[in-house]
């Protein structure tokens, strides 16, 4: 594997996972072990190659020297050493298009070139042999490839460990490119379910606006248009795919539900019961004006009187439960069945399945004050507030 090889089979680098923390930092850094090993595959390469000859040249020179071969026997291993150095590098360079092809050329290719290379390799290996440890022995002929089947098997997994690598490397990079496009359509997704939100109230909203402008009230006009206006502005800067504070996604409501204050006045009668405990949990943005605005359509309007809602938040163990409530006349039956209703619920379980996985549950239910209630339990993220706590 040569420095091309390596910068050609180079893989897009990957998330660092768990870098080491604390004293030992800085030295880590020092000698390159704060990144993981592959990070920079030209690096990897030079390593494993040195590492992996150099300790062919201990045990090779250890072993001469341990059955009294004497000290020429290390200038062999030496030159034994830089003979398979060099020529796993051109090996290397030859592997590098050959990974390209297909898998057979790849196989037949490779098995030739090993045991050209091996026959090489013994050639020289005997010649040293008769050079350096006997010097009276003259090889001949086919006596230049006696030690052929120990370096075809010395070749052969140097060539092994090669493949294994970088099909591995190769292996990662698919899984990472998948896993880069799952979350891209998982993103687009989750954008294309905020951007699904019912955009009744807006037209409602530039109708009442319209209204009020006829009937020359523009005091309330001015004001209806400033909180429509401070709402758009929020939905736009957000994120599409942004989680935001339960704090947060409570103040949005509270200027959605002003706007429509302004149109049914009294009718309109909503109520905040939410959790201390609960006001760091993060959900998808806007996650909540859609089950607000099906409360105002299927409770308020309808009603001469009008309709409470009640927007809850408590803690459930390690989750947190999210209720929205009306007063209204409807059944849980009917009101889960009303197409309008049926898309907004399934666009929130849609969000809700892609924020949290398994991890969330939803109910539909009547509730105690004959209306309708949505019951949305997420997990409860604190991983800023750990964050915090955790040592530089």
């Amino acid at each position: 594997m040569t420095a091309d090889t390596a910068s050609a089979l180079a893989l897009q680098p990957a998330p660092l996972k768990a870098r080491p923390k604390g004293p030992a930092k800085p030295i880590l850094k020092g000698v390159g072990l704060d990144a993981p090993f592959f990070s920079d595959k030209n690096r990897a390469f030079w390593v494993l190659q040195s590492i992996g000859w150099g300790g062919y040249f201990i045990l090779r020179s250890l072993s001469g020297l341990a059955n009294s071969m004497g000290a020429m026997f290390v200038v062999h291993a030496l030159l034994l050493t830089a003979t398979g150095y060099s020529l796993t590098l051109l090996m290397a360079s030859l592997f590098r298009r050959l990974i390209a092809m297909r898998v057979m050329w790849t196989l037949i290719l490779s098995f030739a070139t090993v045991v050209i290379a091996a026959g090489t390799f013994s050639v020289i290996e005997t010649w040293s042999y008769a050079t350096f440890l006997k010097p009276n022995y003259q090889p001949a002929g086919l006596e230049y490839l006696g030690a052929l089947l120990l370096d075809f098997v010395l070749l052969i997994a140097w060539s092994a460990l090669y493949y294994g690598i970088n099909y591995y490397l190769l292996l990662e990079e698919e899984i990472d490119q998948r896993a880069q496009l799952e979350h891209q359509a998982s993103t687009a997704q989750l954008a294309m379910l905020r951007y699904q939100l019912n955009p009744h109230f807006l037209f409602n909203t530039l109708n009442s606006i319209s209204t009020l402008v006829l009937l020359k009230q523009t005091e309330r006009a001015n004001a209806m248009l400033a909180r429509l206006s401070s709402f758009l502005r929020y939905t736009l800067a957000n994120e599409p795919t942004a989680q935001v504070t339960l704090a947060q996604e409570v103040e949005t409501l509270k200027l959605y539900l002003e706007i429509e204050k302004m149109r049914f006045e009294d009718r309109l009668r909503p109520h905040f019961r939410i959790d201390a405990a609960t006001i760091g949990a993060k959900l998808p943005s806007l996650l909540l004006q859609p089950l607000v605005e099906n409360a105002i359509k299927y409770a308020v309007t309808p009603s001469e009187t009008g309709a409470d809602i009640w927007i809850k938040a408590e803690r459930q163990g390690r989750g947190v439960r999210i209720e929205v409530a009306d007063s209204g006349a409807g059944t849980s039956a009917e009101l889960a069945s009303h197409a309008s209703t049926g898309v907004g619920l399934a666009n929130i379980r849609d969000r809700l399945a892609q924020a949290y996985g398994p991890a969330h549950g939803i109910v539909t239910r009547q509730n105690e004050n004959g209306g309708f209630s949505v019951i949305l339990d997420i997990p409860f993220d604190d991983s800023d507030a750990r964050k915090h706590k955790e040592p530089a």
